[in-house]
């Protein structure tokens, strides 16, 4: 197993240690436990190793991946498929159509990743066979338990008679692991108390709101700090919402994400988050963990966590890796700090006068089609640089899913673009191309 090759694909020299110690441990006869932060590489620390695990010559799906999002799932599976295996690798989660996954189990994968919901729907109407399942994977089972799927996880896990291998993952440590999933032998790799020497690179620092106006004193930090890339996180859905219609009054590019939102709406802002066309997110904890997002340089709490976890995973968007990041408190009159903030916050003071966050370089196009009409990432790229008469550096990144697909082009070409391209075809297709709203 050419490791190097992998890595190479994700621009990684060398794995950090917690990806080398599972490298070691999970091709061991034993179950493994393994316990990191979020943002310190879990997904590619568990998915190397069972590469070992894997049989070419084997049928049906031999590593199930069992996640509590639909957007861990996607995440996983594009993960795996960027290692460039010759595995093949399926995804199933509600809000995907059915009849796709359905399709997918005619020729089932090696490795299957999926919600407990979608996967126990499965098993009950017989579409998928798990009797070769050898390696089970939990990851972040401790939020798999918050969100209620134990019924479904217990399910699933009895349907895999053959089960000889279980990793669980998690971001924090785990104070009780349910019979059902039925540990024998398990090494635990624990690398939250390194964490916590990295996070130096982390900066904590305090805002004081002056006057009554949380929201405008959101708009005046945003303006100062001018981060590449901020989440700004709330506890409520209405604050979300509250926050974007501000942000749309005054034009700034930004993207809203929180459960209530279609999975279509939510996929597109995380794949214009990634490509650069927004650098500002407005979110609920639903981001706080296990999404494919890049480097963040700024974290703002303006509604405060409620527990030390969720300050932990919300904080742990940005300083990933050893990268430098800051989390700023956003403090109300009458709102305090929270007691499990072990350090003291170094107090950031607000400008008096707006300057608004520098507008994106980049925009996103859609473009009608993706996997299952045949459409690949170069035709896309020939379209748009022959066509479309873009630069290499005109053109961004190019996101393509089972039936449409997104590309990042220069804000101040993407208009002229679209004139050019409006009447091409791709693989003799006439497809619905415009900017992504």
């Amino acid at each position: 197993m050419n490791y190097n090759t992998i890595l190479s694909h994700f621009n990684i020299k060398e794995l950090n240690e917690m990806q080398k110690a599972t490298l070691e441990a999970i091709p061991k006869p034993n179950d493994v436990v393994l316990i990191s932060p979020t943002g310190s590489g879990k997904t590619l620390g568990f998915l190397l190793p069972i590469l070992q695990l894997l049989e070419t010559d084997k049928e049906g799906v031999q590593v199930l991946i069992i996640v509590p999002s639909r957007e861990l799932a996607i995440q996983i599976e594009q993960v795996f498929k960027q290692m460039s295996t010759s595995f093949k690798i399926n995804c199933c989660y509600g809000g995907h159509s059915v009849r796709i996954e359905e399709n997918n189990f005619q020729h089932p994968p090696a490795v299957l990743v999926g919600t407990p919901g979608r996967i126990s729907h499965h098993l009950r109407r017989k579409n998928l066979n798990v009797e070769n399942v050898h390696t089970l994977i939990l990851d972040e089972f401790d939020k798999s338990l918050e969100f209620g799927f134990k019924d479904e996880m217990e399910f699933i896990i009895e349907q895999c008679k053959h089960l000889k291998k279980r990793i669980l993952t998690s971001a924090t440590a785990l104070d009780d692991i349910p019979a059902f999933v039925g540990l024998k032998h398990s090494v635990e790799l624990n690398y939250t108390t390194e964490h916590k020497e990295l996070k130096s690179a982390l900066v904590i620092k305090s805002v004081r709101v002056e006057g009554d106006d949380k929201l405008e004193a959101l708009m005046l930090l945003l303006g100062k700090i001018q981060a590449k890339s901020t989440i700004v996180f709330c506890n409520h859905r209405d604050a979300v919402n509250r926050i974007s219609e501000q942000l749309e009054l005054y034009k700034v590019d930004h993207g809203f994400y929180h459960g209530g939102l279609e999975q279509i709406d939510r996929e597109k802002t995380l794949i214009k988050l990634r490509n650069g066309s927004i650098n500002l997110l407005i979110t609920t904890d639903l981001a706080a963990r296990g999404l494919d997002i890049p480097e963040i340089e700024a974290v703002i709490h303006y509604q405060l966590p409620t527990t030390e976890d969720t300050m932990i995973h919300r904080n742990g968007r940005t300083a990933r890796m050893s990268a430098q990041g800051t989390a700023y408190f956003l403090l109300d009159i009458g709102d305090h700090l929270p007691k499990f903030l072990d350090v003291t916050p170094i107090e950031e003071s607000l400008p008096k006068k707006l300057v608004l966050p520098a507008p994106c370089e980049w925009k996103t196009l859609y473009i009608g089609a993706g996997k299952k009409d045949k459409i690949n990432k170069m035709d896309i790229v020939g379209m748009l640089l022959q066509k479309g008469q873009l630069q290499k550096d005109e053109l961004g990144k190019i996101e393509v899913l089972d039936h449409s697909a997104y590309a990042a082009v220069k804000s101040n070409k993407i208009i002229k673009t679209l004139q050019l391209i409006k009447e091409e075809k791709i693989k003799n297709r006439k497809i619905k191309m415009e900017v992504s709203s």
